[in-house]
């Protein structure tokens, strides 16, 4: 009786191991009424990520009631596996806190997850793995393949299209400038005396136009004389007197400078004459500079009356300073003006453009930055940028160009040294600060550019040619449409495939002035978005040619996918 009862009890034990692997079996055996959506049928990397989403719908009378499942998406890459987070299913009656499937019913799984992209993932497959438990058992199902994966265009970014900018020259190859003196007269007269004939601020004045004749470079603008009365006494009195006075100061002046053989004929031309009946303005400057008794009372009532004649009056009531203003003050208002305005004219575009090369030192700051933008020549721009640096040390801008050029010439490391000197210089000068951003970019670290572009946000288009670069890489392509406007450039051309709109992507790509092998590249890519095979190959074509490696490229990439097995595409890859 005992030996019978072990036996039962074994036989139990054993029928209901085989019940619990045969349900983990059926479920095997039957994976492939698993019916699976996965969003996109190919995968794509976006912003330097790997979405995935898929639906998995399970049939009815196929979850058993007590069986655990995990699912796990990988992708198989030549060089290995990358797996998304796993998901655990439990049949109706596991007491746990996972996603449950019912096994009259059927149901639904929504999954979504990503995974950092890498270069290997372009060659890949999506499969989902699954194993499934019940009490003690385990049983791994087949590998299921999901989806063909990943179309990487991002990657097309063009980091060394990032443009730098150049600090701007104040150069001005005609320089106003002024000389200038004055008549003094005494109370209603227009007499020019002879002390202010002889005096030394009008000799002064006569050698300065005399040293101005002499050169070349600086031609005579205008001459303009301009009288004053006073303002005491009447008004028309006042008017007649200052225009008098002008006339008295033009003669004069007039025949001295045909002592200095400055003819008659450009005199008549150059002069303007003019006069103001009552200096109120100047008497109120000389006021406001002055330490006259009651000063802050005589202001108060310029500034309280606008009648010349109410004014007069009002500040003679104020006796004892009126008897200053008329010692100190009103002497000073009855003047002419002498103004000479003349434009000293620089050197000449070839002249400039010379000495940068040949004697640098004879040019100041704002005449060798002007010059090295008279060549093309970034090797030329460069030697000239250096020259600036060693004559003006103090100047970021010199700085920023030479680093600017380095930049142009793929010298990374000369070029942050450079751009790094005009930061110590002027740290937050935006121009600087969008240079340095090219320089993060050019060595991966897109976080640091973003952060120093947008420091440099309005200081030129070129910063909106950056940060097109940057929602590229971070996988906003509408922003980064915008940013680029209607840039005839390859990245621009990139965010408008990347943003669906291929029609204008095609008109970006033929505008670009010096066409690539990237160019008939990303056409190529464009062309097979919509279907267009013979176009498609036509660009293809010409990218190969161009460059031979891009075969090997093309050969793998999957937005070619559907033409993988055409002969005419085999042929240009093999």
């Amino acid at each position: 009786m005992k030996k019978f009862n072990t036996f039962l009890m074994i036989a139990v034990a054993a029928a209901f191991m085989l019940s619990g692997c045969s349900g983990l079996n059926k479920m095997k055996k039957n994976a492939s009424d698993i019916k699976y959506e996965v969003n996109p049928g190919v995968l794509e990397m976006h912003g330097g990520q790997v979405d995935l989403a898929i639906n998995a719908r399970f049939p009815v009378k196929y979850f058993d009631k007590k069986a655990v499942v995990v699912a796990t998406p990988v992708l198989k890459t030549p060089q290995g596996e990358v797996e998304y987070k796993p998901v655990t299913l439990q049949g109706e009656k596991v007491t746990a806190n996972n996603k449950v499937i019912n096994y009259t019913s059927g149901g639904r799984l929504s999954y979504q997850s990503t995974v950092p992209y890498n270069k290997e993932m372009r060659v890949s497959e999506l499969v989902l793995k699954m194993k499934a438990s019940k009490g003690n058992k385990t049983v791994s199902f087949d590998p299921v393949k999901l989806a063909d994966g990943v179309i990487s265009t991002p990657v097309l970014l063009e980091t060394l299209e990032a443009q730098p900018i150049v600090a701007p020259d104040k150069f001005q190859r005609i320089i106003p400038d002024t000389y200038q003196s004055e008549i003094l007269y005494k109370i209603n007269s227009a007499n020019v005396r002879k002390s202010e004939k002889n005096s030394e601020k009008i000799s002064k004045l006569k050698e300065e136009i005399k040293a101005a004749q002499a050169k070349d470079n600086v031609k005579f603008r205008d001459i303009k004389i301009s009288a004053y009365a006073s303002p005491d006494g009447k008004l028309d009195f006042n008017s007649k007197l200052a225009n008098t006075r002008s006339k008295t100061a033009g003669k004069y002046f007039k025949k001295e400078l045909e002592k200095m053989n400055i003819s008659k004929a450009s005199q008549d031309e150059l002069f303007k004459m003019m006069s103001t009946a009552e200096d109120w303005q100047g008497f109120k400057e000389l006021v406001s500079k002055s330490n006259i008794q009651d000063k802050d009372l005589i202001l108060r009532v310029l500034s309280m009356y606008n009648d010349p004649e109410v004014r007069e009056k009002e500040i003679r009531n104020i006796s004892a300073a009126f008897t200053e203003l008329a010692q100190e003050i009103l002497p000073q208002l009855r003047r002419s003006k002498l103004i000479v305005d003349v434009d000293v004219i620089g050197k000449s575009d070839e002249e400039l453009l010379s000495l940068a090369q040949s004697d640098p030192s004879a040019l100041n700051v704002e005449e060798i930055l002007y010059a090295a933008t008279l060549t093309n020549d970034v090797k030329k721009q460069n030697a000239i940028y250096q020259h600036a640096t060693e004559s003006f040390p103090r100047c970021y801008r010199a700085w920023n160009n030479l680093g600017m050029t380095y930049l142009q010439m793929g010298d990374l490391n000369n070029g942050k040294r450079a751009i790094g000197k005009a930061s110590s210089l002027n740290s937050k000068n935006a121009i600087v600060l969008n240079n340095e951003g090219v320089i993060a970019l050019a060595e991966g670290d897109f976080d640091k550019a973003e952060g120093l572009f947008r420091s440099a946000a309005g200081v030129g288009n070129e910063v909106d040619h950056n940060m097109g670069i940057i929602n590229i890489k971070k996988g906003n392509y509408s922003q980064a449409v915008n940013h680029f406007g209607s840039s005839c450039l390859f990245n621009a051309a990139l965010a408008q495939t990347l943003n669906k709109d291929y029609s204008k992507a095609l008109k970006t790509l033929d505008c670009i002035e010096s066409p690539c092998a990237m160019t008939d590249y990303l056409k190529a890519v464009v062309y097979a978005r919509q279907g267009q095979s013979a176009q498609m190959m036509k660009a293809l074509a010409a990218a190969i040619k161009a460059k031979p490696e891009l075969k090997q490229m093309a050969a793998t990439d999957l937005e070619f996918g559907k033409f993988f097995e055409d002969a005419k595409f085999q042929a240009l890859v093999k």
